[in-house]
């Protein structure tokens, strides 16, 4: 495997890999300061869309990914999230990703939100998977945490395979194949 660098990015962009698409790295936005998002040397930073879950205990039921009650969630529109001490906010990107078959991606936090505490994890993108990406957002201090939509919150990486794989994503019948909103868990 070999990671794709800014120009493979944007060629594969081109072909609706990544949409909407920034090809440089974008850090104002009519003149004020943004955490940056748009393709960078190997990567892509991707934005957080207006659409947030904010995680809520207020019904005191148990987290289980089997069967997850979707009463634990507050839904919420807006330019920023404020997340409760301790707890977590799922959103999702502004971009729909569209992967090739030959490409897998890792999704890693960007340090501007880990270094406030804030962890945002995000699965792999398998090949041939298609979708706006969910996104968790942590906060493990005891404070309030805000997160901006709009702004950059993870860098993707792409990795292009020596082989193209035997069964992807999309033959699998993946389970969050084309998924459009805040996706919670599956079985």
């Amino acid at each position: 495997m070999s990671i794709l660098c800014d120009t493979q990015i944007n060629e594969l962009a081109a072909k609706g890999m990544i949409e909407p698409f920034s090809p440089t790295q974008v850090k104002q936005v009519d003149g004020n300061r943004v955490i940056s998002y748009g393709t960078s040397s190997y990567g892509y930073d991707i934005r957080c869309a207006r659409e947030f879950k904010v995680f809520t205990n207020i019904h005191s039921t148990v987290v289980d990914p089997k069967n997850f009650d979707e009463k634990s969630f507050v839904d919420f529109e807006g330019d920023f999230c404020i997340i409760p001490p301790n707890s977590f906010a799922l959103a999702r990107t502004m971009e729909y990703f569209r992967i090739p078959r030959d490409l897998l991606t890792v999704c890693l936090g960007k340090s501007t939100y880990a270094r406030c505490g804030i962890i945002v994890n995000v699965t792999p993108f398998e090949p041939e998977w298609e979708g706006y990406v969910t996104l968790e957002f942590s906060n493990t201090t005891p404070l309030p945490a805000k997160i901006y939509a709009g702004e950059g919150c993870a860098q993707v990486l792409f990795f292009e395979a020596s082989k193209v794989c035997e069964t992807s994503y999309k033959d699998r019948g993946g389970k969050y194949q084309g998924q459009v909103g805040v996706t919670l868990p599956k079985t």
